[in-house]
């Protein structure tokens, strides 16, 4: 059975309707997850809704609705967007969920058998719009002198009786488990950040609530619900089957091998979260990547109170799928802020995708096409130039590329690839099989069919982050489903199969058409 790999998406808080940094994130965990199913991985991708909290509960009431109705409406919205980008989600687990519950439930009763968790009062400043507790000094003063979180969402001192984890039992062991796994907590930036936090003092932390009865009820304490981050972190194994440790499916999929988040919320999950499991005895998730904030106009963070938040369903509409997942793939350094510009799609989407690889994939099919009657050969005499040129694809495609997916650099691993992009375009100028026909038919054969492999191998590599695109491209060269893989490029007989096979190459259909801007305002 081939080796599992499990990652998860933030659980996306479904108080509005998804944005485009919700998608940002979505569409870098579905990549990893095709890229490492190609890699022949049996995958496991989970992502999901975290329906509970103060802020589900007021939002509800200003809409005058009930607060099951909007999460049941909002969490559809995440279903579709997830269908919209080619996030391909194994599993979408629902926080309001009988079966989450039982997990959730299975989790704080492991802590209190475990004797961390204690009955008190606690006084401090909460933050409504984080669903978070700060201490005094964490706090930021606002224009008008109010008090901030360092998030900048307004605070307020909350006074109630609630269950306390003790956080503060686990400062060194959690200290210890960082030097152990340096690359527990990634990027670099993110670890430093936790470790200054970890290494300043961890106080205990307040894990229920009883201002409101918006959550997951907190066994035999009536009148109190858990924590919105208590429940919402135990999704990750909701998913894999918990409570069922004895299942299958968690068996074999936890710990997760990565759980993919924004930088904003690296202290719930480097921090809680560890402690959490170790307290009930569980194991650790492997890896905590924290992306940047995708940044609007200007620069400015995204925030439905500045008005600047961007619906990805239109940019889909606008510029297409697999262009828009591109895009943010290899315009951004993952891990690090980036901006986006309508202007910036359209430039990257034409510039790479239709110019460079579209357009070779299209001349090479039109080609042989044309001039080969679509019939496909094998090559008689290689010169040093095709030599050359399939060793730049191998490396790209088998070495480079691969080797920074690994490591979430896909801006990286997709500059490799337009490295080699750009090098078969150059062999076409050199080689120029349009004369060829004329002076030395059979030369112009061996130019269009190596070709023919490097745009395969060009395929293969980048279909993770364009899934649809890609397939239809293959399709028209004749590649199996069963043989798309990062296994199919090390496969030395799939050219001769298909000339055996007598494959015939159609008339081809472009699948990176040009761009243009829309017209009127801006997404």
């Amino acid at each position: 059975m081939s080796e599992p790999f499990y990652i998860t998406t933030a659980i996306n808080y479904p108080n509005g309707r998804p944005h485009i940094g919700h998608a940002y994130e979505g569409i870098a965990t579905d990549v990893v997850a095709r890229f490492q199913r190609a890699r022949g991985r049996d995958v496991r991708l989970v992502t999901g809704t975290d329906e509970h909290g103060l802020k589900m509960d007021q939002t509800a009431r200003r809409m005058g609705l009930a607060t099951i109705d909007l999460a049941t409406e909002m969490s559809s919205h995440f279903r579709d967007m997830c269908s919209r980008l080619d996030i391909a989600c194994d599993e979408f687990v629902r926080t309001t969920e009988p079966r989450h519950h039982a997990a959730s439930s299975e989790l704080w009763r492991r802590m209190e058998a475990n004797g961390d968790l204690y009955l008190d009062r606690y006084e401090g400043w909460y933050s409504v719009r984080d669903e978070a507790f700060y201490d005094e000094g964490e706090l930021i003063e606002g224009e008008g002198g109010e008090k901030l979180s360092p998030q900048g969402t307004p605070v307020e001192w909350t006074v109630e009786e609630t269950w306390f984890f003790r956080l503060s039992k686990y400062q060194e062991r959690l200290l210890q488990h960082y030097r152990d796994h340096p690359g527990f907590i990634r990027p670099e930036s993110r670890r430093n950040e936790v470790l200054r936090f970890v290494e300043g003092g961890l106080k205990d932390l307040s894990v229920s609530r009883t201002s409101f009865d918006w959550g997951v009820p907190v066994p035999g304490s009536e009148g109190h619900v858990m924590y919105v981050w208590v429940d919402a972190l135990t999704t990750y194994m909701t998913g894999v089957g918990f409570p069922d440790t004895e299942g299958e499916m968690f068996r074999r999929f936890w710990p997760a091998d990565v759980h993919m988040i924004g930088k904003d919320i690296v202290r719930f999950h480097a921090v809680y979260w560890p402690a959490f499991l170790m307290s009930a005895g569980l194991p650790l998730p492997r890896q905590i990547f924290a992306h940047g904030f995708l940044l609007a106009r200007g620069g400015e963070k995204m925030s439905k109170s500045a008005g600047n938040v961007v619906d990805p369903m239109a940019l889909v509409e606008q510029f297409g799928v697999d262009p828009v997942r591109y895009f943010f793939m290899r315009e951004i350094a993952f891990g690090q802020d980036g901006s986006y510009s309508p202007e910036a799609i359209v430039s990257r989407a034409n510039a790479e995708l239709a110019n460079s690889f579209g357009n070779l994939a299209q001349r090479t099919l039109s080609m042989i096409y044309k001039n080969m009657d679509g019939a496909l050969q094998e090559e008689a005499t290689l010169f040093e130039a095709d030599r050359v040129l399939a060793e730049q694809v191998d490396q790209a495609c088998r070495v480079q590329l691969p080797a920074e997916f690994e490591a979430f650099s896909f801006s990286s691993g997709l500059e490799a690839w337009m490295r080699a992009v750009f090098a078969c375009n150059q062999y076409v100028d050199e080689q120029a099989p349009w004369a060829l026909r004329k002076s030395d038919p059979e030369r112009m054969k061996v130019v269009l069919m190596t070709l023919f492999r490097q745009v395969r191998a060009l395929a293969i590599a980048v279909r993770p982050v364009v899934p649809s695109s890609i397939d239809r491209l293959l399709d028209q060269m004749g590649i199996a489903p069963e043989e798309r893989d990062f296994a199919a490029l090390e496969d030395q007989t799939w050219f001769a199969r298909l000339v055996a096979g007598g494959h015939v190459v159609a008339q081809p259909q472009g699948v990176f058409p040009r761009l243009e801007l829309p017209e009127g305002e801006p997404v």
